[in-house]
Protein backbone atom coordinates (compact mmCIF):
# COMPACT_ATOMS: atom_id res chain seq x y z
CA UNK A 1 0.00 0.00 0.00
CA UNK A 2 1.42 3.39 -0.94
CA UNK A 3 2.42 5.92 1.69
CA UNK A 4 -0.28 8.29 0.40
CA UNK A 5 -2.97 5.66 0.84
CA UNK A 6 -1.66 4.94 4.32
CA UNK A 7 -1.66 8.68 5.15
CA UNK A 8 -5.31 8.82 4.12
CA UNK A 9 -6.06 5.75 6.25
CA UNK A 10 -4.37 7.40 9.25
CA UNK A 11 -6.54 10.45 8.64
CA UNK A 12 -9.71 8.34 8.52
CA UNK A 13 -8.80 6.73 11.82
CA UNK A 14 -8.05 10.15 13.32
CA UNK A 15 -11.59 11.16 12.45
CA UNK A 16 -12.76 8.34 14.71
CA UNK A 17 -10.20 8.66 17.51
CA UNK A 18 -8.29 11.92 17.31
CA UNK A 19 -5.11 10.72 19.01
CA UNK A 20 -4.96 7.27 17.41
CA UNK A 21 -2.70 7.96 14.43
CA UNK A 22 -0.20 10.16 16.25
CA UNK A 23 -0.05 7.65 19.11
CA UNK A 24 0.56 4.79 16.67
CA UNK A 25 3.28 6.72 14.85
CA UNK A 26 4.95 7.53 18.15
CA UNK A 27 4.78 3.96 19.40
CA UNK A 28 6.11 2.50 16.12
CA UNK A 29 8.89 5.06 15.75
CA UNK A 30 12.20 3.22 15.53
CA UNK A 31 14.36 6.32 15.97
CA UNK A 32 15.65 7.14 19.42
CA UNK A 33 16.16 10.77 18.44
CA UNK A 34 13.68 13.58 18.00
CA UNK A 35 10.44 14.23 19.77
CA UNK A 36 8.68 11.02 18.71
CA UNK A 37 11.60 8.87 19.79
CA UNK A 38 11.68 10.02 23.40
CA UNK A 39 10.38 7.89 26.27
CA UNK A 40 8.13 10.71 27.52
CA UNK A 41 6.50 10.96 24.07
CA UNK A 42 5.67 7.25 24.19
CA UNK A 43 4.17 7.58 27.67
CA UNK A 44 2.19 10.64 26.62
CA UNK A 45 0.94 8.85 23.48
CA UNK A 46 -0.28 5.88 25.52
CA UNK A 47 -1.94 8.16 28.07
CA UNK A 48 -3.66 10.28 25.41
CA UNK A 49 -4.95 7.27 23.48
CA UNK A 50 -6.20 5.56 26.64
CA UNK A 51 -7.84 8.75 27.86
CA UNK A 52 -9.62 9.21 24.58
CA UNK A 53 -10.88 5.63 24.53
CA UNK A 54 -12.47 6.23 27.93
CA UNK A 55 -13.60 9.82 27.33
CA UNK A 56 -15.28 8.96 24.04
CA UNK A 57 -17.83 6.81 25.85
CA UNK A 58 -18.87 9.48 28.37
CA UNK A 59 -22.28 11.06 27.78
CA UNK A 60 -20.97 14.62 28.28
CA UNK A 61 -18.37 14.29 25.51
CA UNK A 62 -19.25 16.79 22.77
CA UNK A 63 -19.82 15.80 19.16
CA UNK A 64 -16.72 15.30 17.05
CA UNK A 65 -18.44 17.42 14.41
CA UNK A 66 -18.49 20.56 16.56
CA UNK A 67 -15.58 22.94 15.90
CA UNK A 68 -13.81 22.12 19.19
CA UNK A 69 -13.88 18.42 18.29
CA UNK A 70 -13.31 18.69 14.55
CA UNK A 71 -10.43 21.19 14.43
CA UNK A 72 -7.97 19.01 16.38
CA UNK A 73 -8.93 15.95 14.33
CA UNK A 74 -8.16 17.81 11.11
CA UNK A 75 -4.83 19.08 12.46
CA UNK A 76 -3.86 15.67 13.85
CA UNK A 77 -4.84 13.94 10.60
CA UNK A 78 -2.67 16.34 8.60
CA UNK A 79 0.21 15.92 11.05
CA UNK A 80 -0.05 12.13 10.91
CA UNK A 81 0.07 12.10 7.11
CA UNK A 82 3.08 14.41 7.07
CA UNK A 83 4.95 12.52 9.80
CA UNK A 84 4.39 9.16 8.14
CA UNK A 85 5.60 10.38 4.76
CA UNK A 86 8.58 12.25 6.19
CA UNK A 87 9.51 9.21 8.29
CA UNK A 88 9.61 7.11 5.12
CA UNK A 89 11.77 9.57 3.20
CA UNK A 90 9.15 11.41 1.18
CA UNK A 91 9.96 14.68 -0.55
CA UNK A 92 8.53 17.99 0.67
CA UNK A 93 5.89 17.92 -2.03
CA UNK A 94 4.88 14.35 -1.24
CA UNK A 95 4.82 15.16 2.49
CA UNK A 96 2.54 18.16 1.85
CA UNK A 97 0.25 15.99 -0.27
CA UNK A 98 0.15 13.35 2.47
CA UNK A 99 -0.73 16.05 5.01
CA UNK A 100 -3.61 17.19 2.81
CA UNK A 101 -4.81 13.61 2.41
CA UNK A 102 -4.58 13.07 6.17
CA UNK A 103 -6.69 16.17 6.74
CA UNK A 104 -9.29 15.09 4.17
CA UNK A 105 -9.29 11.59 5.65
CA UNK A 106 -9.87 13.04 9.13
CA UNK A 107 -12.82 15.11 7.86
CA UNK A 108 -14.33 12.05 6.18
CA UNK A 109 -13.60 9.81 9.17
CA UNK A 110 -15.25 12.27 11.54
CA UNK A 111 -18.44 12.31 9.49
CA UNK A 112 -18.42 8.55 8.90
CA UNK A 113 -17.76 7.83 12.57
CA UNK A 114 -20.58 10.11 13.74
CA UNK A 115 -22.96 8.53 11.22
CA UNK A 116 -21.88 5.02 12.25
CA UNK A 117 -22.51 5.78 15.91
CA UNK A 118 -26.04 6.98 15.13
CA UNK A 119 -26.82 3.87 13.10
CA UNK A 120 -25.20 1.55 15.64
CA UNK A 121 -27.00 3.26 18.53
CA UNK A 122 -30.35 2.58 16.86
CA UNK A 123 -29.37 -0.98 15.94
CA UNK A 124 -27.98 -1.99 19.34
CA UNK A 125 -30.26 0.17 21.46
CA UNK A 126 -27.30 1.92 23.11
CA UNK A 127 -24.09 3.64 22.07
CA UNK A 128 -21.44 1.43 23.67
CA UNK A 129 -21.37 -1.48 21.16
CA UNK A 130 -20.98 0.92 18.24
CA UNK A 131 -18.26 2.82 20.08
CA UNK A 132 -16.32 -0.38 20.77
CA UNK A 133 -16.59 -1.49 17.15
CA UNK A 134 -15.35 1.93 16.08
CA UNK A 135 -12.44 1.62 18.54
CA UNK A 136 -11.46 -1.71 16.99
CA UNK A 137 -11.67 -0.37 13.43
CA UNK A 138 -9.56 2.69 14.26
CA UNK A 139 -6.98 0.57 16.10
CA UNK A 140 -6.71 -1.88 13.20
CA UNK A 141 -6.37 0.95 10.67
CA UNK A 142 -3.60 2.78 12.51
CA UNK A 143 -1.77 -0.41 13.33
CA UNK A 144 -1.66 -1.41 9.68
CA UNK A 145 -0.99 2.07 8.26
CA UNK A 146 1.77 2.95 10.71
CA UNK A 147 3.66 -0.32 10.25
CA UNK A 148 3.03 -1.33 6.63
CA UNK A 149 6.02 0.46 5.11
CA UNK A 150 8.37 -0.90 7.74
CA UNK A 151 7.61 -4.51 6.76
CA UNK A 152 8.97 -3.96 3.26
CA UNK A 153 12.25 -2.50 4.47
Amino acid sequence: MSVLTRATLLGLATGGRSTSALAALTLTNSSSGGVLGSPWARRLARLAATGELVGDKLPQTPSRLQPEGLAPRLAFGAAAGAILTHREGGSRGRTALAAALGLIGAAAGSQLGASWRQVAGKRFGKDLPGALIEDACCAAAVRYASRAGRRRA
